[in-house]
């Protein structure tokens, strides 16, 4: 018997929509988005091409005070603002973490330990060995019931997720909103 966890029950987060997100702008970044490029193995794109995805599948934007999650467009890409959070990796990974917690309104992630337990949209942060988060990624389909995914920095579309940046540890994450 499958037993079905308290959180995957009335979930608004479409997959499906961000899934299809992710697959439209995994190789091509979206214009209508500031895009953040690698630079020496630092910064670059994951986590705003990430929250994107969260966002094409109704994550609402959270303009609180202390951890906010949001993306303002400007005139032109150039003047365009975003919460740290949006923009960065460990940020997303803990804004996400914090909200499941605290069980907020706003989208959350749960951890989870068995990849098999993942489902299209929800994503993998990946770990290095001091602790730090230093990239996102969604998973989009499984092939042999392994998680395919995609991810910008650099731009791929359904491969491995060992096949990306190594990493000492994956954070397996359920999305819910």
């Amino acid at each position: 018997m499958y037993y079905i966890f308290p959180f995957q029950r009335e979930n608004k987060y479409s997959r499906t929509s961000a899934v299809k997100y992710a697959l439209t702008y995994g190789l091509t970044p979206n214009p209508n988005y500031r895009y953040f490029p690698l630079i020496n193995d630092k910064s670059g794109d994951c986590a705003n091409f990430i929250s994107q995805c969260l966002f094409t599948g109704n994550a609402p934007m959270d303009f609180n005070k202390v951890r906010p999650w949001w993306y303002k467009k400007g005139l032109n890409r150039a003047l365009d603002t975003w919460s740290i959070s949006w923009s960065v990796a460990h940020s997303l990974y803990y804004y996400l973490r914090e909200n499941a917690e605290k069980n907020s309104s706003y989208t959350k992630g749960i951890e989870i330990t068995n990849k098999k337990e993942l489902e299209v949209g929800d994503l993998i942060f990946f770990q290095d060995k001091k602790g730090l988060i230093f990239h996102s990624t969604i998973v989009t389909n499984f092939s042999n019931g392994e998680p395919l995914i995609t991810q910008h920095s650099p731009q791929a579309v359904n491969i491995p997720y060992i096949k990306s940046w190594p990493a000492f540890k994956y954070h397996y994450v359920k999305i819910r909103i």
